[in-house]
């Protein structure tokens, strides 16, 4: 299902598959009509929605080495809202449990109560194209917005936050909130456009790899993600490449990516999403004040970052 709305999860797991292999790792994706299991030494399982634990035991019982990717944030105030005693089951089954972060490794193994040593750090990373600046105007040309804007890429539902990103933009009745990103939550969607009236453009999802996308990033006046929770979200990590000044949520691993050099908000909290906002406005409007804090091709690549998964998978397959 998860294809059907991608987001950051799909965008990693086809991140994995293509850099791997300049890393000597093959890898092809999962196929239920000619699955051909045996022909592979590992299998890497992107999830932890219910239901995962079945598949993930199956391939145990095939006795081959299971990888899962858990870009999960779960705390002991919201394990409630997860099928925790699931998640623990399929987690245990993995040989080993690739997170986003150090944080999420060590959240995960308290909460969970499982050895830290099952866990392996591997950051998300950036797609090279976003360290390549779009001129605005393709953005604002194509979807005739001429106005100052903020920016929030992502899915459309709940954990995104963005109605309260929508009340917090009241505050700035001169600008528009632009929305790119499919409707995951139909209703929750609907919700968003209606609240926010005249100043909320919802485009519709864009192509990860249209350059109207980075342009979106080079027009808008800054981005804002705050997300419910974020490990720490990729949409985040590529305006930040792409030299935008961005406010993103306090719940997460961000700062383990992102340190001070970011606006923190709290989800919970409007009044923080507008002090961010204003701060970011106040800042840029310095004069010879430098908004690119990021741009340096260094920065998490997605060849740097997978470079790691090798020596992940060898250490942890038993010939």
């Amino acid at each position: 299902m998860a294809f059907h709305t991608p987001g950051g999860g799909e965008v990693q797991l086809l991140a994995y598959k293509k850099h791997l292999s300049s890393h000597g790792v093959e890898v092809s994706l999962f196929d239920p009509w000619n699955p051909c299991f045996m022909d592979y030494d590992a299998v890497h399982f992107f999830s932890c929605i219910g239901g995962s634990s079945h598949f993930c035991r199956f391939i145990k019982q095939l006795g081959l080495p299971l990888f899962v990717s858990s870009s999960l944030w779960m705390t002991e105030e919201t394990k409630h809202l997860y099928p925790a005693d699931e998640i623990r089951i399929q987690l245990e089954l993995a040989d080993c449990v690739v997170t986003n972060s150090d944080l999420e490794s060590q959240m995960l193994s308290r909460v969970l109560s499982l050895p830290l040593d099952k866990f392996e750090t591997v950051y998300n990373g950036v797609d090279d194209i976003f360290f390549q600046t779009v001129p605005p105007e393709l953005f604002r040309n194509n979807f005739d917005i001429q106005e100052k804007f903020v920016l929030n890429v992502g899915n459309i539902e709940p954990r995104k936050n963005q109605l309260a990103l929508i009340r917090a933009m009241k505050h700035f009745p001169d600008m528009k909130l632009v929305l790119i990103g499919h409707k995951r939550d139909v209703a929750y969607a609907d919700q968003c456009i209606a609240v926010g009236g005249g100043q909320v453009i919802y485009v519709g999802p864009i192509d990860h790899y249209s350059p109207l996308l980075r342009s979106a990033y080079s027009a808008c006046e800054l981005f804002c993600l705050p997300s419910t929770l974020e490990t720490p979200g990729l949409a985040a990590l590529e305006a930040y490449a792409s030299g935008c000044s961005i406010a993103v949520t306090a719940i997460g691993s961000a700062k383990e990516y992102f340190f001070d050099n970011v606006n923190y908000v709290d989800p919970d909290d409007d009044a923080s999403i507008v002090k961010a906002i204003i701060e970011i406005i106040e800042v840029r409007e310095m004069p010879d004040r430098l908004v690119t804090p990021a741009k340096n091709p260094d920065f998490l690549n997605w060849n740097s970052v997978t470079q790691p998964l090798k020596n992940i998978y060898r250490s942890r397959i038993k010939k």
